[in-house]
């Protein structure tokens, strides 16, 4: 008998049994491939050719805090740096509170954007259309696909940050190499609602004239603001992202955490099928069943002991916080309201 038709004879013995072997760890693998997946998306990924050319300025402290408008200038006026636009996150909700009706929205500068967004898509006509009007708005092409927005429609958002709703007039739709899933508004729409906001915002984008120069004219910014009321933290645009992702939590040690689960459940079960194997087709000796059943007591033993350990584990991570750090409340100078902030 060849090892082939040994194999095949013995995987279909017990058709049951091999069904839900098979399943069993094509699921655990379908999603451990899912989380290495969404680890590779959030701490892996590269970004387009414009972006490793791109920093973000924001407050040394926190994103909570605003830095002066005037630091556009200054900025501008470094070594190595070639366009800077200002940005405001609102924040705001639209319908709903659903996920599905979510998305990034941005007041900013729309004379600049484009300039420091050089991947940006849009028909010349409808950014000036833009331009021209200070309640106009710019969408992604595929949000706007996904809510059915049409150019020359309109979109309302309702403020929860600030007390100031948005009445928005749909102007152009821009395309992207990667997803944004955002807008952007003439911040000036904020500032006449919301007069406080006025003189700041939230954060720089720059430009610079190479990858290379990217960590000099970084450090060149916060050197300029190091004694400044209001210090600057000047980091890649992908780091910044990751800003975001942090304020959810550890995420990266969760994904692990569960990415460790998974395989030790996998081990536990091709363990059991091989003690149920051989327990089917031991010798007929009482040495043969002698040993058959304590691998398969013992297997059963271990499973038992490795789910109660990794149970306890779990509870005592999350009763301590380990694995999830939620961000500390902070106080908003700018509206008053209180918000999640991260250092």
């Amino acid at each position: 008998m060849t090892l082939t038709r040994f194999v095949t004879k013995n995987a279909f013995r017990n058709k049951r049994r091999s069904i839900l072997t098979v399943l069993s760890i094509g699921g655990s693998l379908v999603l451990l491939t899912f989380l290495m997946t969404i680890w590779h998306g959030f701490y892996n990924s590269e970004g387009s050719e414009q972006s490793a050319q791109r920093l973000i300025v924001r407050h040394k402290v926190s994103l909570v805090f605003n830095l002066p408008s005037p630091y556009r200038e200054k900025i501008r006026s470094l070594p190595g740096v070639t366009q800077v636009v200002n940005e405001q996150w609102f924040g705001g909700q639209y319908k709903d509170d659903k996920p599905a009706n979510y998305f990034a929205q941005f007041g900013t500068d729309p004379e600049e954007l484009l300039k420091v967004y050089k991947e940006y898509q849009m028909p010349a006509d409808q950014l000036q259309s833009w331009q021209h009007d200070r309640a106009g708005a710019i969408v992604d092409a595929d949000l706007a696909k996904k809510h059915n927005w049409k150019v020359g429609g309109r979109l309302n958002i309702k403020g929860v940050i600030f007390p100031v709703n948005l009445e928005l007039t749909i102007r152009g739709m821009f395309t992207s190499p990667l997803p944004t899933q955002a807008i952007y508004f003439n911040k000036a729409y904020i500032d006449e609602g919301f007069p406080r906001l006025k003189g700041s915002d939230g954060f720089f984008a720059v430009l610079a004239d190479s990858p290379e120069s990217v960590p000099r004219v970084a450090k060149a910014i916060d050197e300029e603001f190091r004694n400044a009321p209001r210090p600057t933290k000047t980091e890649s645009e992908h780091a910044f992202q990751l800003g975001f992702i942090q304020m959810l939590g550890n995420v990266k040690a969760f994904i692990l955490s569960i990415c460790m689960a998974v395989v030790f459940t996998i081990l536990l079960v091709s363990a059991n099928t091989m003690a149920m194997g051989h327990n089917t087709h031991r010798s007929r000796s009482s040495a043969g069943s002698c040993a058959g059943g304590v691998l398969q007591r013992f297997c059963t033993v271990v499973s038992c002991v490795a789910g109660q350990h990794c149970g306890r584990l779990a509870a005592h991570r999350l009763g301590q916080g380990t694995l999830w750090q939620f961000p500390s409340a902070t106080t908003c100078e700018t509206c008053g309201c209180a918000r999640a902030s991260r250092s």
